[in-house]
Protein backbone atom coordinates (compact mmCIF):
# COMPACT_ATOMS: atom_id res chain seq x y z
CA UNK A 1 0.00 0.00 0.00
CA UNK A 2 1.00 3.38 -0.78
CA UNK A 3 2.17 5.91 1.73
CA UNK A 4 -0.96 8.07 0.89
CA UNK A 5 -3.23 5.19 0.72
CA UNK A 6 -1.84 4.62 4.36
CA UNK A 7 -2.46 8.23 5.27
CA UNK A 8 -5.60 8.54 3.83
CA UNK A 9 -7.19 4.92 5.94
CA UNK A 10 -5.30 6.59 8.93
CA UNK A 11 -8.00 9.65 8.60
CA UNK A 12 -11.02 7.74 7.63
CA UNK A 13 -10.54 5.86 10.72
CA UNK A 14 -10.53 8.38 13.15
CA UNK A 15 -13.93 10.20 11.71
CA UNK A 16 -16.64 7.16 11.93
CA UNK A 17 -19.63 7.89 11.14
CA UNK A 18 -19.10 11.91 10.49
CA UNK A 19 -17.78 11.52 6.97
CA UNK A 20 -19.39 8.48 5.51
CA UNK A 21 -18.16 8.88 2.09
CA UNK A 22 -16.08 7.05 -0.06
CA UNK A 23 -13.18 9.48 -1.31
CA UNK A 24 -12.25 9.40 -4.83
CA UNK A 25 -8.97 10.47 -6.29
CA UNK A 26 -7.71 12.50 -9.65
CA UNK A 27 -4.13 12.91 -10.62
CA UNK A 28 -4.00 16.72 -11.21
CA UNK A 29 -0.41 16.57 -12.43
CA UNK A 30 2.27 15.96 -9.91
CA UNK A 31 -0.37 14.72 -6.81
CA UNK A 32 -3.94 13.13 -6.37
CA UNK A 33 -6.68 15.39 -5.20
CA UNK A 34 -9.38 13.65 -3.28
CA UNK A 35 -12.42 14.48 -3.43
CA UNK A 36 -16.20 13.41 -2.45
CA UNK A 37 -18.70 12.49 -5.44
CA UNK A 38 -22.52 11.41 -3.58
CA UNK A 39 -25.63 11.15 -4.77
CA UNK A 40 -27.53 10.32 -8.03
CA UNK A 41 -24.92 10.86 -11.11
CA UNK A 42 -27.62 12.41 -13.43
CA UNK A 43 -28.99 14.94 -10.98
CA UNK A 44 -28.15 19.12 -11.27
CA UNK A 45 -24.30 19.13 -9.45
CA UNK A 46 -23.85 20.93 -6.77
CA UNK A 47 -19.90 21.42 -6.33
CA UNK A 48 -18.39 22.54 -2.62
CA UNK A 49 -15.27 24.03 -1.82
CA UNK A 50 -13.71 24.41 1.25
CA UNK A 51 -11.05 26.98 1.84
CA UNK A 52 -7.85 26.50 4.73
CA UNK A 53 -7.21 24.94 7.64
CA UNK A 54 -10.51 22.93 6.86
CA UNK A 55 -11.15 20.58 3.73
CA UNK A 56 -14.32 18.32 2.53
CA UNK A 57 -15.29 17.38 5.84
CA UNK A 58 -16.69 20.54 6.37
CA UNK A 59 -19.71 20.36 3.79
CA UNK A 60 -20.52 16.77 5.01
CA UNK A 61 -23.83 18.06 6.64
CA UNK A 62 -25.22 19.58 3.41
CA UNK A 63 -24.31 16.53 1.81
CA UNK A 64 -25.54 14.24 3.48
CA UNK A 65 -29.10 16.26 3.48
CA UNK A 66 -28.84 17.43 0.01
CA UNK A 67 -27.55 14.21 -2.21
CA UNK A 68 -30.87 12.16 -1.98
CA UNK A 69 -31.73 14.78 -5.01
CA UNK A 70 -28.61 16.42 -5.66
CA UNK A 71 -25.17 15.36 -7.05
CA UNK A 72 -23.01 16.93 -4.55
CA UNK A 73 -18.92 16.70 -5.16
CA UNK A 74 -16.18 18.25 -2.42
CA UNK A 75 -12.93 18.21 -3.24
CA UNK A 76 -9.74 18.59 -0.94
CA UNK A 77 -7.46 20.94 -2.40
CA UNK A 78 -4.04 19.55 -2.94
CA UNK A 79 -1.82 19.41 0.06
CA UNK A 80 -5.00 19.20 2.07
CA UNK A 81 -8.08 16.98 3.48
CA UNK A 82 -7.17 13.33 2.25
CA UNK A 83 -5.48 14.85 -1.10
CA UNK A 84 -1.50 13.88 -1.24
CA UNK A 85 0.68 16.89 0.61
CA UNK A 86 3.81 16.24 -1.28
CA UNK A 87 6.35 18.64 0.33
CA UNK A 88 7.49 20.36 -2.47
CA UNK A 89 4.64 21.77 -4.77
CA UNK A 90 2.85 25.00 -6.71
CA UNK A 91 1.28 25.59 -3.70
CA UNK A 92 -0.12 28.93 -5.23
CA UNK A 93 -3.50 30.37 -5.99
CA UNK A 94 -3.36 29.52 -9.91
CA UNK A 95 -2.42 26.21 -9.11
CA UNK A 96 -5.48 25.41 -7.12
CA UNK A 97 -7.77 26.98 -9.39
CA UNK A 98 -5.91 24.70 -12.70
CA UNK A 99 -6.91 21.93 -10.26
CA UNK A 100 -10.53 22.06 -9.37
CA UNK A 101 -10.99 22.98 -13.45
CA UNK A 102 -9.65 19.71 -14.13
CA UNK A 103 -11.83 18.20 -12.00
CA UNK A 104 -15.11 20.07 -13.40
CA UNK A 105 -14.16 18.67 -17.04
CA UNK A 106 -12.78 15.18 -15.78
CA UNK A 107 -16.39 14.75 -14.52
CA UNK A 108 -17.96 16.59 -17.03
CA UNK A 109 -20.03 18.96 -14.71
CA UNK A 110 -22.58 20.74 -16.32
CA UNK A 111 -25.75 23.11 -14.52
CA UNK A 112 -23.44 23.22 -11.55
CA UNK A 113 -24.32 25.14 -8.08
CA UNK A 114 -21.08 26.67 -6.95
CA UNK A 115 -20.53 26.70 -2.96
CA UNK A 116 -17.77 28.77 -1.53
CA UNK A 117 -15.65 29.26 1.49
CA UNK A 118 -13.02 30.95 2.67
CA UNK A 119 -10.04 30.48 0.22
CA UNK A 120 -12.37 28.70 -1.27
CA UNK A 121 -14.20 31.93 -3.36
CA UNK A 122 -11.35 32.30 -5.67
CA UNK A 123 -11.03 28.88 -5.67
CA UNK A 124 -14.01 28.25 -7.36
CA UNK A 125 -14.70 31.80 -8.48
CA UNK A 126 -11.67 31.01 -10.56
CA UNK A 127 -12.89 27.94 -12.33
CA UNK A 128 -15.73 29.71 -13.06
CA UNK A 129 -14.70 31.72 -14.93
CA UNK A 130 -12.96 29.23 -16.80
CA UNK A 131 -15.69 27.36 -17.44
CA UNK A 132 -18.28 29.64 -17.53
CA UNK A 133 -21.12 28.18 -19.11
CA UNK A 134 -21.11 24.98 -16.86
CA UNK A 135 -22.46 26.75 -13.50
CA UNK A 136 -25.95 27.95 -13.30
CA UNK A 137 -26.02 29.26 -9.70
CA UNK A 138 -23.38 30.53 -6.97
CA UNK A 139 -23.73 30.62 -2.94
CA UNK A 140 -20.63 32.77 -1.07
CA UNK A 141 -20.37 32.04 2.44
CA UNK A 142 -17.75 33.90 4.50
CA UNK A 143 -15.57 34.31 1.63
CA UNK A 144 -13.81 37.25 -0.56
CA UNK A 145 -12.41 37.44 -4.10
CA UNK A 146 -11.17 41.24 -3.86
CA UNK A 147 -8.75 43.25 -2.82
CA UNK A 148 -8.72 46.30 -0.48
CA UNK A 149 -9.82 44.62 2.88
CA UNK A 150 -7.13 43.65 5.20
CA UNK A 151 -6.97 40.11 7.04
CA UNK A 152 -6.70 39.86 10.87
CA UNK A 153 -3.55 40.27 12.85
CA UNK A 154 -3.52 37.06 14.09
CA UNK A 155 -3.33 35.34 10.21
CA UNK A 156 -0.88 37.89 9.37
CA UNK A 157 1.38 36.58 12.19
CA UNK A 158 1.29 33.03 10.92
CA UNK A 159 2.99 34.50 7.72
CA UNK A 160 5.94 36.08 10.13
CA UNK A 161 9.53 34.05 8.85
CA UNK A 162 10.58 30.90 10.56
CA UNK A 163 7.25 31.90 13.38
CA UNK A 164 4.77 31.38 11.40
CA UNK A 165 6.52 27.56 10.27
CA UNK A 166 7.15 26.79 13.75
CA UNK A 167 3.51 28.08 14.68
CA UNK A 168 1.54 26.52 12.23
CA UNK A 169 3.39 23.84 10.95
CA UNK A 170 5.38 22.91 14.41
CA UNK A 171 2.41 23.48 16.91
CA UNK A 172 -1.09 23.12 14.37
CA UNK A 173 -1.44 26.83 15.78
CA UNK A 174 -3.61 27.51 12.78
CA UNK A 175 -6.13 24.47 12.41
CA UNK A 176 -6.01 24.03 15.85
CA UNK A 177 -7.08 27.73 16.80
CA UNK A 178 -10.03 27.36 13.63
CA UNK A 179 -11.47 24.85 15.70
CA UNK A 180 -12.09 27.42 18.57
CA UNK A 181 -11.84 30.65 16.68
CA UNK A 182 -13.88 30.07 13.82
CA UNK A 183 -17.30 28.56 15.60
CA UNK A 184 -19.43 30.62 18.36
CA UNK A 185 -20.84 26.96 19.39
CA UNK A 186 -17.88 24.56 21.06
CA UNK A 187 -17.05 22.13 18.93
CA UNK A 188 -17.62 18.82 20.32
CA UNK A 189 -14.34 16.51 20.10
CA UNK A 190 -15.49 14.00 17.65
CA UNK A 191 -16.28 16.96 15.27
CA UNK A 192 -12.31 18.96 16.52
CA UNK A 193 -10.76 15.13 15.56
CA UNK A 194 -12.65 15.60 12.24
CA UNK A 195 -11.60 18.59 11.66
CA UNK A 196 -7.98 18.04 12.87
CA UNK A 197 -7.42 14.36 11.47
CA UNK A 198 -5.70 14.97 8.54
CA UNK A 199 -3.20 18.08 9.92
CA UNK A 200 -1.21 15.72 12.81
CA UNK A 201 2.43 16.60 12.23
CA UNK A 202 4.95 18.69 10.45
CA UNK A 203 4.37 16.97 6.70
CA UNK A 204 0.58 16.53 6.88
CA UNK A 205 0.54 20.68 7.58
CA UNK A 206 2.60 21.92 4.74
CA UNK A 207 -0.25 23.31 2.60
CA UNK A 208 -2.02 24.98 5.89
CA UNK A 209 1.28 27.39 5.88
CA UNK A 210 1.58 27.23 2.30
CA UNK A 211 -1.99 28.88 1.91
CA UNK A 212 -1.56 31.56 4.80
CA UNK A 213 1.49 32.67 3.20
CA UNK A 214 -0.12 32.60 -0.39
CA UNK A 215 -2.73 35.11 0.58
CA UNK A 216 -2.07 38.09 -1.59
CA UNK A 217 -1.99 41.02 0.63
CA UNK A 218 0.14 43.35 -1.48
CA UNK A 219 1.34 43.51 -5.33
CA UNK A 220 4.14 42.02 -4.32
CA UNK A 221 2.64 38.69 -2.82
CA UNK A 222 2.78 35.90 -5.97
CA UNK A 223 -1.40 35.15 -6.53
CA UNK A 224 -1.77 39.16 -6.05
CA UNK A 225 -2.28 39.55 -9.91
CA UNK A 226 -4.54 36.13 -9.84
CA UNK A 227 -6.98 37.60 -7.27
CA UNK A 228 -6.75 40.63 -9.18
CA UNK A 229 -8.00 39.30 -12.82
CA UNK A 230 -10.28 37.11 -10.42
CA UNK A 231 -12.02 40.54 -9.32
CA UNK A 232 -11.76 42.04 -12.72
CA UNK A 233 -14.37 39.41 -13.57
CA UNK A 234 -16.74 39.33 -11.08
CA UNK A 235 -19.15 41.54 -12.98
CA UNK A 236 -19.73 39.11 -15.50
CA UNK A 237 -21.99 37.29 -12.37
CA UNK A 238 -24.27 39.96 -12.52
CA UNK A 239 -26.20 37.47 -14.56
CA UNK A 240 -25.83 34.29 -12.37
CA UNK A 241 -28.29 34.03 -9.66
CA UNK A 242 -26.57 33.93 -6.53
CA UNK A 243 -27.27 33.90 -2.58
CA UNK A 244 -24.79 34.78 0.37
CA UNK A 245 -25.09 32.97 3.47
CA UNK A 246 -23.09 34.89 6.23
CA UNK A 247 -22.04 34.04 9.85
CA UNK A 248 -21.98 37.08 11.19
CA UNK A 249 -19.52 36.87 14.10
CA UNK A 250 -16.86 35.55 11.83
CA UNK A 251 -13.75 37.42 13.26
CA UNK A 252 -11.85 37.25 9.92
CA UNK A 253 -14.47 37.38 7.16
CA UNK A 254 -16.30 40.01 9.03
CA UNK A 255 -19.54 41.81 7.96
CA UNK A 256 -17.53 44.65 6.31
CA UNK A 257 -16.72 41.34 3.07
CA UNK A 258 -20.45 40.90 3.14
CA UNK A 259 -20.60 44.21 2.48
CA UNK A 260 -18.54 44.73 -0.28
CA UNK A 261 -20.15 41.54 -1.89
CA UNK A 262 -23.68 43.03 -1.69
CA UNK A 263 -21.84 46.45 -3.59
CA UNK A 264 -20.58 44.48 -6.22
CA UNK A 265 -23.42 42.05 -6.73
CA UNK A 266 -26.11 43.89 -6.08
CA UNK A 267 -28.69 41.37 -7.27
CA UNK A 268 -27.72 38.61 -4.60
CA UNK A 269 -30.27 37.31 -2.29
CA UNK A 270 -28.94 37.64 1.02
CA UNK A 271 -29.41 35.84 4.65
CA UNK A 272 -27.21 36.40 7.27
CA UNK A 273 -26.90 34.46 10.39
CA UNK A 274 -26.29 36.46 13.25
CA UNK A 275 -24.83 33.75 15.53
CA UNK A 276 -23.03 32.36 13.12
CA UNK A 277 -18.92 32.34 12.95
CA UNK A 278 -16.62 31.57 10.14
CA UNK A 279 -17.84 27.68 9.87
CA UNK A 280 -21.15 28.44 9.08
CA UNK A 281 -22.30 25.44 8.96
CA UNK A 282 -21.05 24.36 11.91
CA UNK A 283 -22.95 27.06 14.06
CA UNK A 284 -25.93 26.94 11.88
CA UNK A 285 -26.01 23.65 9.91
CA UNK A 286 -29.79 23.42 9.91
CA UNK A 287 -30.79 26.64 9.04
CA UNK A 288 -28.03 27.30 6.35
CA UNK A 289 -28.64 23.88 4.63
CA UNK A 290 -32.56 24.71 5.08
CA UNK A 291 -31.58 28.65 3.02
CA UNK A 292 -29.15 26.04 0.90
CA UNK A 293 -32.03 23.81 -0.31
CA UNK A 294 -34.43 26.77 -1.07
CA UNK A 295 -32.37 28.06 -3.26
CA UNK A 296 -31.43 25.39 -5.22
CA UNK A 297 -35.13 25.04 -5.61
CA UNK A 298 -35.64 28.54 -6.73
CA UNK A 299 -36.58 29.78 -3.45
CA UNK A 300 -35.66 32.74 -1.26
CA UNK A 301 -33.22 31.63 1.33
Amino acid sequence: MKVADTERSRVLSRLGDEYPFEPRTLDVGGANLSYVDEGPRDARPVLFVHGNPSWSYLWRKPIRELATTRRCIAPDHVGMGLSDKPEHYEYRLARHIENLTRLVRELDLERITLVVHDWGGPIGLGALAAERARFERLVLTNTACFTGLAAPWRIRLCRTPLFGALAVRGFNAFAGAATTMAVEKPLSDVVKRGFLAPYHDWKSRVAVLRFVEDIPMSANDPSWSTLVELERELPRLAALPTAILWGERDFCFTPTFREEWERRLPHAVVKRFEFAGHYLFEDAASEATAALKRFLEGVTP
